[in-house]
């Protein structure tokens, strides 16, 4: 009984992180990241100050997120499909455009962007976005994380936003 217990542990084991290590599937993501449609801000924030707006164009195949300081826009952050997986755009007020890609480390509820390359970067330690992620908490609550590269390392920094809207 014994070695079919152990078995039985083995074959569970193999299966969880055979599933845990399937890529995702960036439509599915994309679809999810769908679901920001809508006015987010900072928890525990005044909503005139500072918002996070995320809108669809395109006939939704491309997700616009919008930050707005004082009623201002900010900056901007174009997500979409790019056959099987998604980049991301950051149109950053330092005034160079990092693009990222969905990492295979993604999952459904943690999805992450990893830095793919950029446009008006003249050196790579210039200071630029490195890295983004949402992680859904719930329907009306998600964390952004997102780290800036530079000369002096790496500075990374998670947000949480709650829908207003």
């Amino acid at each position: 009984m014994k070695p079919l217990i152990t078995i039985l542990i083995y074959i569970l084991f193999v299966s969880f992180n055979t599933k845990a290590s399937e890529p995702i599937n960036a439509v599915d993501a994309f679809s999810e990241m769908k679901s920001l449609v809508g006015t987010w801000q900072k928890e525990g924030g005044d909503r005139p100050n500072f918002e996070v707006l995320f809108e669809l164009t395109a006939n939704n195949s491309v997700l616009v997120e919008t930050w707005l300081r004082n009623g201002k826009k900010h900056s901007l952050t174009v997500y979409h499909l790019n056959i099987d997986t998604i980049m991301a755009t950051h149109y950053c007020p330092q005034g160079n455009q990092p693009r990222l890609e969905l990492s295979q480390s993604s999952t459904m509820s943690h999805l992450n962007f990893d830095f793919f390359d950029a446009t008006n970067l003249k050196v790579p330690t210039d200071s630029h976005q490195h890295s983004l992620g949402f992680k859904f908490m719930t329907k009306n609550k998600i964390k952004r994380l997102e780290s800036y590269m530079s000369g002096s390392g790496e500075d990374q920094s998670e947000l949480t936003l709650v829908r207003s809207q």
